[in-house]
């Protein structure tokens, strides 16, 4: 399938990189995709790596496998990229996104050769400054979806409102947290 566009997210389990693509995949299908959204599942427990997958069409997909030549990967913390090969398989026409401080080009070493795009965000900041702890699956799915162009950034956010408003009706600070963690990860992702 031509219009398709794979993501592969590693993170590690707590972390919210589940989530964060079933949340991608809810965002897409309300936008009128065909979506899937599933992670890998293993003998996984708190702080192990995990992997989660989306695909994203306009027409249905009957491929139902994990994703190992992605368009586009999510690294949610970036010690994985130490031990796991979070490069396999990569499309160089696309690019890797990667949960950290430091500048693309400081990461671009970590990457065992890959020669494509490298964004990075600083996903701990932005959700302390925003949530007031550590949640970094919001701003790596507002990164993913600039990053990636898969989605209409405004329609985007208009639905991740109208999703946080129904999920967190008793919370709306959750809401305003959420919301401001979207819009100022999609201003503050670097590439390099």
């Amino acid at each position: 399938m031509n219009n398709m566009t794979e993501i592969r997210w590693h993170g590690r389990g707590g972390q919210g990189a589940k989530t964060a693509c079933l949340l991608l995949a809810d965002a897409a299908f309300t936008a009128g995709k065909f979506v899937q959204g599933f992670p890998e599942y293993g003998p996984e427990r708190m702080g192990a790596p995990i992997t989660a997958y989306n695909r994203i069409s306009e027409e249905r997909c009957n491929i139902h496998s994990n994703i190992y030549n992605p368009d586009y990967v999510v690294v949610v913390d970036e010690t994985l990229l130490h031990g796991v090969d979070v490069t396999a398989g990569l499309n160089p026409a696309g690019a890797i996104v990667v949960n950290t401080p430091k500048a693309p080009e400081e990461i671009r070493p970590l990457l065992r050769g890959y020669a494509g795009r490298v964004c990075t965000v600083d996903a701990r900041s932005i959700s302390e400054k925003t949530l007031g702890r550590y949640f970094p699956n919001t701003p790596m799915l507002a990164a993913i979806v600039k990053v990636s162009g898969v989605l209409d950034e405004a329609q985007f956010v208009a639905d991740m409102q109208a999703s946080f408003e129904h999920k967190f009706a008793t919370k709306p600070q959750v809401v305003a947290g959420n919301m401001a963690a979207l819009t100022m990860t999609m201003k503050e992702v670097r590439e390099g």
